[in-house]
């Protein structure tokens, strides 16, 4: 390996257990404040962020068989693998958001105001995208697909940070409780056509 692309290794091993140690604090807040609060939007950023988590690890470990020298085969046996649990993952959550979020205006489910959901949600919005701008930079200087969706599905993480933090602080002070569904079904436009690209991605690799 030459050491240009040994440094990148290094650089996408560190961003990924940045995102790993991360998405397990992100995760952890938004589903226990999502069910306490009855929000199916900041439940499903909880699940989104067990998403990032899962695609954080995968990543990790493809990046650690690379760097201990794995044969190049098994490398590109990690990229797919990593590549198709990351798409898959985005699917299910499409799935997850549009039912939920159709069930709970139809059945007018109300879910409480959450500060603690407003505070990991601003912390998000901060923090995921500065992890996709560099893993988009080292999957260039790596030329890795699945690292190149893996900020991808940051970004995705970014932007539904942005809608609850919307959706709670609207919930929180003015009592719109539906505003939160509307900002899901927003939100779900935007993550199929993402999910779509990546498993286009997933199968080109």
């Amino acid at each position: 390996m030459d050491t240009t692309r040994a440094a990148g290794i290094r650089s996408g091993i560190r961003i990924e257990i940045i995102t790993v140690i991360w998405m397990t604090i992100e995760m952890a807040v938004a589903i226990f404040a999502g069910i306490l609060a009855g929000s199916i939007l900041l439940t499903a950023f909880g699940i989104d962020s067990l998403i990032e988590l899962i695609s954080g690890g995968i990543l990790l470990w493809r990046l650690q068989v690379e760097s201990r020298g794995g044969e190049m085969a098994q490398v590109q046996q990690a990229e797919r693998r990593a590549a198709w649990v990351v798409a898959t993952s985005l699917g299910l959550l499409c799935v997850y958001v549009l039912i939920s979020a159709v069930y709970s205006l139809l059945t007018r489910s109300k879910p409480e105001g959450s500060i603690l959901g407003i505070g990991v949600s601003a912390a998000a919005l901060l923090i995921m995208p500065y992890l996709a701008v560099t893993k988009r930079r080292i999957s260039g200087r790596i030329k890795s697909e699945a690292l190149a969706v893996d900020a991808v599905n940051s970004v995705t993480c970014a932007y539904m940070a942005g809608t609850v933090l919307l959706g709670l602080a609207l919930n929180t002070i003015f009592g719109w409780w539906w505003i939160e569904y509307i900002a899901a079904l927003l939100f779900l436009i935007w993550l199929l056509r993402e999910t779509w690209e990546a498993f286009e991605e997933a199968k080109g690799g």
